[in-house]
């Protein structure tokens, strides 16, 4: 039947008698004729016309990438829930220790928290800011990272710390292979300004910069979407990293006793379902006495939206297996990746449309 057109607007029941017919070419079916319609309209020609109707494939623009075949499909990740000091030197050496420890574990991909060489504040990230461009002793933290993830033949989403460029400041999470070589730098795209009356108040805006490119790096590990924290919050960004082939979504953070006990997971198990992916995050531990009190959690969550292994509020490493084949499993399960509405709504990648080679 080929040309046969389904009207969309009449998939599900309903009692508005202006939408009680089906239109096939030329030809109208009534309401009286539709049970004849229904009971003997092949099934495989409706699932084709949904699909033609509904356009999937323009709902995502640019197109959907397949996601890649991962370099290993089981791995260890250690997400390092880390005690923050105002003590820099003894920030970098305590993260390197919690890494190393990590790695003789068998955890291939390590995770940090946002801000941890630093007290999180805005008084803070101009004195503890490093020039990462720069690097050396310009950087002592990514200069750790980076010889820690060679020595130790790991890959490491560096959480994030303040970093400065020329005049201006960013909240940075520099990802670096196996080689020890910087693989992507992602500065946070949505800075966490936020004013609850009586319970909340932070104005990152204050001294730091918005990032201006979302970030997808692939590692040895998988192919990685990188947000910092707030990046979390909206979902268009997890969207666009799904379209291009994602299998993780990591997103250091540093949610505070307000807004974590009531969003943290949340957000965290919406990214996974959103997206059907792995999401990992990681928070600092709690310090109560400090200016911002972080809510801790760090947590993976699993592509079907489920909490594979959590923690409290107090420092520790948490240490789980990922195994990618289960997206592709839950995709099969629950195909809505490609029941999208094209016909109706498109989320545009605007860097990558207009990036040529972009992923």
């Amino acid at each position: 039947m080929e040309g046969t057109r389904l009207c969309h607007r009449n998939l599900l029941p309903t009692t508005n008698p202006s939408l009680t017919c089906r239109f096939f070419s030329n030809s109208v079916i009534h309401h009286t004729s539709f049970h004849n319609y229904k009971t003997n309209f092949p099934k495989f020609l409706v699932s084709a016309t949904m699909e033609a109707s509904f356009k999937p494939e323009e709902a995502r623009v640019p197109a959907v990438l397949p996601l890649p075949t991962p370099p290993v499909t089981k791995f260890k990740i250690a997400l390092c829930q880390l005690s923050v000091t105002t003590d820099k030197e003894r920030n970098i050496a305590h993260a390197q220790q919690a890494i190393e420890d990590a790695a003789d574990k068998g955890a291939q991909l390590i995770l940090l928290p946002e801000i941890w060489n630093s007290p999180y504040s805005n008084d803070s990230f101009p004195v503890y800011a490093e020039d990462i461009d720069a690097g050396g002793d310009a950087s002592p933290s990514t200069r750790m990272l980076s010889e820690v993830s060679r020595s130790r033949k790991i890959t490491i989403i560096g959480g994030s710390i303040p970093e400065r460029s020329g005049d201006k400041l960013y909240n940075s999470c520099c990802v670096f292979g196996t080689d020890g070589k910087l693989l992507a730098k992602h500065r946070k795209i949505h800075l966490f300004d936020i004013d609850i009356p009586g319970k909340m108040t932070f104005k990152e805006s204050r001294t730091l910069t918005a990032g201006e490119r979302p970030t997808i790096v692939d590692t040895e590990v998988g192919r990685i979407g990188i947000g910092i924290c707030y990046d979390i919050r909206f979902q268009e960004l997890a969207a666009i990293y799904a379209a291009r082939g994602a299998h993780l979504l990591c997103y250091p953070g540093a949610f505070n006793m307000t807004t974590g006990p009531l969003h943290w997971e949340l957000l965290q198990r919406a990214r996974a379902a959103d997206c059907q992916l792995y999401v990992a995050t990681c928070s600092p531990a709690r310090d109560g006495g400090s200016s911002y009190v972080a809510w801790g959690h760090s947590t993976l969550v699993g592509p079907f939206g489920e909490v594979l292994v959590t923690t409290e509020h107090e420092e520790t490493t948490l240490i789980a297996e990922i195994d990618y084949s289960v997206i592709e499993q839950r995709r099969t399960y629950l195909p809505f990746q490609k029941q999208r509405r094209g016909d109706l709504y498109q989320l545009v990648d605007v860097d990558r449309l207009n990036s040529t080679g972009a992923k």
